[in-house]
């Protein structure tokens, strides 16, 4: 599968990094400027003038960390268009355009979209390069062993897209069963993550889906709920966009 990344200044480079590293998957990735203006008056152009490299829209699956409501739909379309299969959308739907434009992007085109606040929210949602991506990097899954009370080896089954999770899998060794699930929240928020701080969702939420993975790896009976906001919004082709 060959996975296409739109890269802003230093969003984007992590998950090249785990991508490379971690999987099997082929990957293009282009960059588009740091600094953009606020609004973008005809995206069309302003896109053309980035003169993007042609094979990102050969990629079967499409992320994009543009950040930007006017860029950001300009590239799903041409992606669309191209026949890219899916496109993932980091940074909630504020800076991912409007869901009716979107909407009606996957409508003409048959691109699925997927609007993620953080990606490690990822999941297999019926959509094949989705799923086949979310298999590998994703909502964090971890397999364990102890020994007289403490974890002796952690294994990452699926680890978040920024390389979070093997972070927290290496901290954690050594640390007592009681205070795995915890600590494993902990290190994965101490990991340099980009998420949004200070807010409700966020590193906060990525945090607690850390927790719980440690805490099923252990065996034990979870029900996390994510807050609203960081809910994935799935956007299919004849379909109005909802939260999973």
């Amino acid at each position: 599968m060959l996975v296409g990344v739109v890269k802003r200044g230093k969003y984007g480079e992590r998950l090249l990094e785990t991508i490379k590293a971690r999987t099997d998957f082929e990957v293009v990735s282009v960059e588009v400027p740091q600094v953009l203006p606020g609004f973008i008056e005809d995206p069309e152009e302003f896109v053309r003038e980035l003169n993007l490299d042609p094979k990102l829209f050969q990629s079967d699956l499409l992320i994009l960390y543009t950040f930007h409501p006017d860029l950001t739909p300009e590239i799903v379309r041409m992606a669309g268009e191209a026949g890219v299969k899916a496109a993932i959308i980091p940074g909630g739907i504020g800076r991912a355009g409007s869901i009716g434009e979107l909407e009606r992007i996957a409508e003409k085109t048959g691109i699925h979209i997927e609007v993620d606040e953080i990606c490690c929210t990822l999941d297999e949602c019926g959509v094949a390069v989705i799923d086949e991506f979310a298999k590998k990097l994703g909502r964090p899954e971890l397999s364990v062993e102890t020994k007289d009370g403490r974890i002796s080896r952690v294994t990452v089954l699926r680890g978040s897209p920024c390389g979070a999770t093997w972070h927290a899998a290496e901290g954690i060794v050594g640390k007592t069963v009681d205070e795995a699930a915890s600590m494993t929240g902990l290190f994965c928020q101490q990991y340099p993550c980009r998420a949004v701080r200070g807010t409700p969702g966020g590193i906060h939420t990525s945090g607690d889906l850390h927790k719980d993975a440690m805490e099923r790896a252990l065996g034990k009976l979870t029900n996390l709920k994510l807050p609203s906001q960081s809910r994935p919004i799935m956007i299919r082709p004849g379909q109005k966009g909802e939260r999973a």
